[in-house]
């Protein structure tokens, strides 16, 4: 018996073909490997916030810069900010 079918033995499963995008991560087939990026997620995240068409920028802020939570004025409203900050990948996989 295959892997899938031995694992079928046990759980109510079907097979849904190749893997393409699971739970925020895109999976792409090459001759070679199996890539898993991020692209959609980062996209979507620059889309949100009407960033999309912004130039890349090796460092946004000048290096040994200081910062501090007492810095600038507070906000008026944090709910964008806080749905951008809490926009968070929806799997982190550590080793």
């Amino acid at each position: 018996l295959s892997f899938i079918q031995r694992l079928g033995t046990h759980f109510a499963m079907k097979d849904l073909g190749d893997l393409h995008f699971f739970l925020g991560i895109e999976a792409k087939r090459t001759s070679t490997a199996l890539v898993l990026t991020q692209t959609k997620y980062t996209l979507d995240l620059l889309t949100r916030t009407h960033m999309q068409d912004s130039k890349p920028c090796p460092t946004p802020l000048a290096s040994g810069s200081k910062l501090s939570a007492y810095d600038g004025a507070p906000l008026s409203d944090a709910t964008s900010y806080r749905s951008i900050v809490g926009a968070h990948s929806p799997i982190m996989v550590r080793f």
